[in-house]
């Protein structure tokens, strides 16, 4: 009896790996959790707690973006990471880097552009912004450093059909980044410079 409930449940969290990753790559969504929860409402059991942890559905997507992204993956994130050393020439003052999936290469059609910038006063970027007459949207995004979480002001808005994601960190973080919630390691970020080189890479 336990044997069957303990391999009922191996099979179910592989499920929940394989639909959640699914979701990531096809729906755009990069929260982990959200996908989660998704995932689980998909396969009718909005209720489970044997949810598999973000590294697995990470390497999941990994394997989703080769099997079934093709061309269209890939020319997406030739896209996207054209679009990001763009804002990231015109956001230069506060030292952009690039970080989540467009860097790491499982971004499609519908991700975002997540780049991480850096000013002691984080109105500065807003100032910047109204400057340019780009509107936006702000809203507080949760990060850990460390053992500490924090909370840090992150702007979207639209460059063509593309969402930038804005995060302002202060002078400080720009060393010591944030962890990843993929693994809790130091989070992966890319100067304007290494992007260019990533993408030589791929041509």
């Amino acid at each position: 009896m336990a044997r069957g409930k303990a391999s009922r449940d191996s099979r179910m969290r592989e499920r929940l790996i394989q639909e959640a990753a699914k979701i990531m790559a096809t729906e755009g969504v990069e929260d982990f959790s959200l996908a989660k929860r998704k995932a689980a409402f998909h396969l009718g059991a909005p209720g489970t707690t044997n949810l598999p942890q973000n590294r697995e559905i990470q390497a999941a997507l990994q394997d989703y973006q080769r099997l079934f992204g093709g061309v269209r993956q890939q020319s997406a994130l030739q896209t996207l990471r054209e679009a990001a050393l763009e804002a990231m020439t015109f956001f230069a003052p506060f030292r952009p880097r690039l970080a989540g999936s467009v860097l790491d290469g499982t971004a499609g059609p519908e991700s975002a552009v997540d780049l991480h910038c850096f000013a002691d006063i984080p109105e500065d970027v807003v100032l910047f912004l109204l400057d340019q007459e780009i509107p936006f949207e702000t809203e507080e995004r949760r990060m850990r450093f460390d053992d500490d979480y924090a909370f840090v002001p992150m702007h979207r808005f639209m460059a063509g059909d593309i969402e930038i994601k804005l995060t302002v960190f202060d002078e400080l973080a720009l060393r010591h980044p944030p962890r990843s919630p993929v693994d809790g390691r130091p989070m992966r970020r890319a100067s304007r410079g290494a992007v260019e080189a990533l993408m030589d890479g791929d041509a």
